[in-house]
């Protein structure tokens, strides 16, 4: 397994990381998993057998279960591990019960540590903008939560590049604690974030870590043209996220994915998670699994490395095209672009 450096931090985590969305089964996320303790005991093991440091969770998951549960399997080797978990969505039904406010962040801060039975947080997540509270008020909550030893570090997630720009500004001009990371939908299918996510984070030193690397189980090699969804996937199970806009581009994606497999041997889960790994400015990507063979298949990504013709190929079935003013720059500023520019522009058609 190889360990990177998470963003302008002195902390380093695996380049896969274990994904708890599937444990608990309770509400929405039922459609996702519903691994319970032992089968989350059996997980967690293999993962940190396998080199994998670093777990990540969400407050919101099956109404807390989750965390709960990686509390119990965690129990005796705590510092075994990168923990990191996220805040943001409702956790109740009252008016202060979601968002980012301090007070908001200080309660579910508190809740997340008894859950998952640790006095520190290694990484404290915003899970989503908020765009009513004020990004100092976020952000003077955080430091606080640094300064009392209960979080280490903090990152963002699920922010447009002007959002996490906007929160380096306020950190820098306030002296409070700066995102070392962002965590990001990035996937073969869809790659939006190279826009500017992507060459913000190369910019910046922000780590980027990917959540869904697999499209929601659409790269999984379950889906062919044609057919319907298999039994007991997410998308049988109603499961839309990510959203399907372009099913020409999705099979397109796909035909190429499962060619390159077959060249390296490989199941087309595992190749197009060492597509991503191999991306720029990706420092980890989380693996969820709901069985110990899913997880089993998605480790050995760390261990494949795809050809340059595979690599390629790939890179030409999901490239995406040039917005305004990228295609511009392009064009015209070809000859003073910086490593953040050249990550979108050198291969975009």
């Amino acid at each position: 397994m190889e360990y990177r450096q998470l963003g302008g931090s002195g902390l380093r985590v695996s380049a896969l990381a274990l994904g708890t969305m599937t444990f608990g089964g309770r509400g929405q996320f039922a459609a996702v998993g519903d691994v319970e303790v032992d089968e989350a005991r059996r997980i967690v093991d293999r993962a940190i057998e396998a080199g994998i440091n670093l777990i990540d969770t969400a407050d919101v998951y099956s109404e807390g279960r989750s965390e709960e549960i990686v509390g119990e399997v965690l129990k005796g080797r705590r510092d075994e591990v990168v923990l990191a978990t996220k805040a943001r969505f409702p956790v109740g039904s009252g008016p202060n019960d979601a968002g980012l406010s301090r007070g908001h962040l200080m309660r579910a801060c508190e809740a997340s540590l008894r859950r998952l039975r640790t006095d520190y947080l290694d990484l404290y997540q915003v899970h989503e903008r908020d765009g009513v509270t004020p990004t100092e008020e976020t952000l003077e909550a955080l430091d606080t939560l640094v300064a009392q030893g209960k979080v280490r570090y903090v990152g963002c997630s699920n922010f447009s590049a002007w959002h996490v720009m906007k929160s380096l500004g306020v950190s820098e001009r306030r002296g409070l604690q700066r995102y070392v990371s962002q965590q990001i939908y990035y996937s073969l299918l869809d790659r939006e974030a190279e826009y500017e996510l992507v060459p913000l984070s190369i910019d910046e030193g922000v780590g980027i870590l990917v959540w869904s690397p697999l499209a929601g189980g659409l790269l999984s090699g379950k889906y062919r043209r044609g057919e319907e969804p298999p039994e007991g996937t997410r998308r049988a199970n109603e499961w839309h996220e990510p959203p399907v806009y372009d099913e020409d581009h999705l099979f397109q994606v796909i035909d190429a994915l499962v060619e390159v497999a077959s060249d390296h041997d490989a199941s087309p889960a595992r190749t197009a998670l060492s597509w991503l790994v191999g991306r720029p400015a990706v420092t980890s990507v989380i693996i969820g699994a709901r069985t110990e063979s899913q997880l089993e298949d998605n480790l050995k990504a760390a261990e494949l490395e795809l050809s340059p013709a595979g690599r390629r190929r790939l890179d030409d079935a999901s490239v995406p095209r040039l917005l305004y003013p990228y295609w511009h720059q392009k064009n015209t500023a070809s000859d003073r672009l910086s490593p953040g520019d050249r990550s979108l522009l050198d291969q975009a058609r």
